[in-house]
């Protein structure tokens, strides 16, 4: 029979009296009761079934089911992977979660998770010391944590389910190790299960080619308890939380964020602008194109700070700023944690300019020293303030030795993140600092700080170190001691 067949056949049987069914299912041998029981395509509902192919009519490559919770995506996921599973033995799959503990905890262990759904006669098994799920056609998968996008690098698959993908620390080089990886067989795919919220990820999987997305809310699923249902609404109605994670819907903006969008938008420096800052800029993570201090200015700019800026301080007559500070908020450990590096400037027209993001990842102690000392010298800075609670004597010590003449600052974060981030939001608000380019990573942790502390993915590492340079840029410099004559 066809699968429409099928439905057909099953829409009839549910629409007889109760009385009737119990009957007519009593004279079904054992094994088509089973696979009534078991057959998860006619049971799907709404966001849970797999979406068509793509306007062009291609086979799409990648489908998101973002909904709210309690919707179901961990058995659509599940059972999409189990799908795979059957079709041949030799598939390797790759799990993907927040972590190795979630991964097993939801998506192999879980009520909905891989062992759970197995229909009789499968037997799946579980090796947790392997991180791997053998499936009875001989099929394996693999299961890996966002913690340690560094595993990802080296093994191959046909198909992926990455789980709760919006909230994966290491987002973005977690999938990107992942799809670097996906590359064998002749149509690999990839489902994404999450609840949504606005990372860059989330929207840059989105926006993918052969991207296909399918939603859901809460209420949509008929197996959640009535009284559980009914609860969520009462409580939540109306509420931003509500529509993030009951009804699934994909909110670009926090609530109560210190910096929005149009904020950073209104506050960008354009290519038009009269600032130039030519040289060589490898190290910035800001294209020249896109801005005009980093060489992107024209040749009759107001300012310029041309030549090869690798080494000299800024003579005063070359350079568009009266002062220049890099902030730099060190990682918590010394295994290569991302370091927030960024350059401020204080302009002639007394605004605080954010000239160049330089933050790195995957670098020592001794790495990172050696990039804030070769800023300094490259931009000519007056002063690099560096948050010591995460390190204490130590992050003086790596910056000096990497060169013993750096203007270090050492400041405590006694106050929270967003009681020191509010002054510096303020300034951009009324136009008193200035974003001299485009710096999506920087400006996506920004719109993230809220007053209640930071809602982004990871560490906030770019908008502390910007933060502290600009506090330092708009504090009062003390004046030079002077000799009295008695």
């Amino acid at each position: 029979m066809k699968r429409s067949e099928q439905l057909a056949v099953l829409r009839l049987l549910m629409s007889l009296p109760p009385e009737m069914r119990r009957r007519v299912l009593k004279g079904f041998p054992r094994e088509v009761i089973l696979a009534l029981y078991e057959e998860w395509w006619w049971g799907a509902f709404g966001g849970q079934l797999e979406p068509p192919p793509c306007a062009d009519g291609s086979a799409w490559r990648v489908w998101t089911i973002m909904a709210g919770r309690g919707f179901g995506k961990t058995r659509a996921g599940a059972e999409w992977v189990w799908a795979r599973a059957r079709e041949s033995g030799e598939m390797r799959i790759a799990l993907v979660g927040t972590s190795l503990e979630e991964v097993a905890r939801v998506m192999v262990e879980g009520e909905s998770g891989l062992l759970a759904i197995a229909r009789e006669g499968e037997e799946a098994r579980w090796f947790p010391s392997k991180r791997m799920l053998e499936f009875p056609s001989g099929a394996r998968a693999f299961a890996y944590s966002a913690e340690r996008p560094v595993k990802l690098r080296g093994p191959q698959h046909h198909f992926a389910w990455c789980d709760e993908l919006a909230h994966w620390p290491n987002a973005d080089e977690t999938f990107d190790n992942l799809m670097l990886g996906l590359r064998l067989g002749t149509a690999p795919r990839t489902i994404v299960t999450t609840t949504p919220k606005p990372v860059p990820l989330m929207k840059r999987v989105l926006d993918l080619p052969r991207s296909a997305k399918t939603e859901g809310r809460t209420d949509e699923n008929p197996n959640n308890p009535p009284d559980y249902r009914s609860a969520m609404r009462d409580m939540y109605a109306g509420t931003r939380l509500a529509r993030q994670e009951l009804d699934g819907e994909l909110l670009e903006d926090f609530p109560g964020a210190l910096w929005t969008r149009e904020m950073l938008d209104a506050a960008r420096v354009t290519g038009d602008s009269h600032f130039s800052l030519g040289g060589r800029r490898s190290d910035s993570s800001v294209r020249e194109s896109d801005c005009p201090l980093l060489g992107g200015g024209n040749g009759d700019s107001h300012f310029s700070l041309g030549g090869d800026r690798t080494g000299a301080a800024a003579r005063e007559s070359d350079c568009p700023f009266s002062r220049i500070v890099i902030g730099v908020d060190p990682p918590a450990s010394a295994e290569g944690d991302c370091c927030g590096i960024v350059v401020c400037g204080l302009g002639e027209d007394g605004c605080g300019y954010v000239i160049a993001d330089l933050t790195v990842a995957g670098l020592r102690p001794e790495g990172w020293a050696r990039r804030v000392a070769a800023a300094a010298g490259q931009f000519g800075a007056a002063r690099i303030v560096a948050e010591k609670n995460q390190g204490g004597d130590m992050v003086e010590s790596v910056l000096r030795a990497a060169d013993s003449g750096l203007p270090v600052k050492l400041v405590s974060a006694t106050a929270s993140k967003a009681a020191r981030a509010e002054p510096v939001a303020f300034r951009f608000e009324t136009g008193k600092a200035k974003l001299a380019g485009r710096f999506p990573e920087l400006e996506d942790q920004l719109c993230a700080m809220t007053y209640a502390g930071y809602e982004g993915p990871g560490s906030p590492d770019r908008a502390d170190a910007m933060v502290w340079a600009m506090t330092e840029l708009f504090r009062p410099e003390r004046p030079m001691p002077r000799i009295t004559r008695l």
